[in-house]
Parts: structure tokens; sequence; C-alpha cells
């Protein structure tokens, strides 16, 4: 004859109740750590010569103005652009990008310009 074994005892409401509140509350926390961490991501600029790019990738930084005067400018072209988040070496920059990045705040690497345009250039116009 075997011994009777004792019938289990069903988990109280409670506690399925008490994991699912917890388990909610982490979720929430973690959407809303995510969310904060995305928003107005700050980036730094360098105006380059992009005439100037060696086989490392890196270009000669130039002084701001060459990227924002149009004087600088000939044919609807410029060799002056923006390169975003790169990394500063002396007078060059490296592991960035000439593509504009969006939905973040853009500021030349010396903190006085504020840059809303991208990188290859301004308006153009012609007339007949």
């Amino acid at each position: 004859m075997k011994p009777a074994t004792p019938a289990k005892q069903p988990k109280s409401k409670a506690s399925k109740a008490i994991t699912l509140t917890i388990v909610g509350a982490v979720g929430v926390l973690m959407i809303g750590y995510c969310a904060a961490q995305v928003d107005d991501d700050d980036v730094v600029a360098d105006c380059v010569d992009n005439t100037t790019q060696l086989p490392d990738g890196s270009y000669a930084v130039v002084d701001d103005d060459y990227c924002d005067n149009t004087t600088y400018r000939s044919g609807g072209g410029s060799a002056f652009l923006w390169y975003y988040a790169g990394t500063r070496i002396g007078a060059r920059v490296h592991k960035g990008s000439t593509i504009r990045p969006s939905n973040v705040n853009i500021t030349s690497r010396s903190g006085a310009k504020s840059i809303q345009r991208g990188g290859f250039g301004g308006r153009g116009s012609s007339g007949s």
C-alpha cells in the first residue's frame, strides 16, 4: 500500500498579483529609461576640407567660417563641409561622418555655432 501524498496547495492569488505588479513596474521603468536615453543627443561637428582626406579616412580641420560662409563656395559646391561626431586628433578628424545626423543638437567643436543644415553646402540658385 502506497502512502498517501499530501495534496499540493495552490499558490495564493495574492502572490501572483504581486509578481505581475513587479514585472509590470520593471517594464515601465525600462521603457522610460530607454526613451530618456535617445532624447536630444548632442553631436559635435568640425568644419573640414573635403579635398584633404587621407587613406585612414581623416580630414584636415579648418575654421568654422569656411563651412558657413558662401564666399568659399564656387560653382555651386564647396570643398568645405561639416564632419559630424568625429574624433579629433590635433588638426585632423576621423571616425565620423559627412552625413548630418537627424534628431540631435549639433554644435561646432568650439561651441560657438549651432549647425542647422547639412554638410553638402547651402542653397543653390540659378538665374536665366
